[in-house]
Parts: C-alpha cells; structure tokens; sequence
C-alpha cells in the first residue's frame, strides 16, 4: 500500500504577492522561502473583497 500524498497549508499572515515596484517582500532576502518557491508546487488565495464575502475593495485578514 502507498502512503497517501503529503500536503502542508501555510498561512503566512501580511505576506502578500503584488506589483514589483514598492513591494517590500520582494526587496526582502528569503531564501527559504525562494528554496520552497523553486522546488515545491504552490497557490495564492484571495483574502479581501468580494472573494470572501467583504465590501470590493476592503482588505480581509487571516482570523
């Protein structure tokens, strides 16, 4: 029998993924996180806005 595939879910609360301009995390150095970014799959989420069920435009949290 094969163990069943592993999946982690990280909340990574401010983290935010904009333009290049401004945009301190990029500015940032992060290489654990660029290592994960090179070599596992991954998904951003909507968290503001109509996407979870708030007025467009307003900024949504991760409580």
């Amino acid at each position: 029998m094969t163990s069943p595939a592993q999946v982690v879910l990280v909340i990574m609360d401010g983290w935010g993924k904009g333009p290049q301009a401004g945009n301190a995390i990029l500015a940032a150095d992060t290489p654990n996180i660029d290592k994960l970014n090179r070599t596992y799959p991954a998904a951003t989420l909507a968290a503001s806005g109509s996407q979870v069920g708030l007025p467009v435009g307003q900024m949504g949290n991760s409580e």
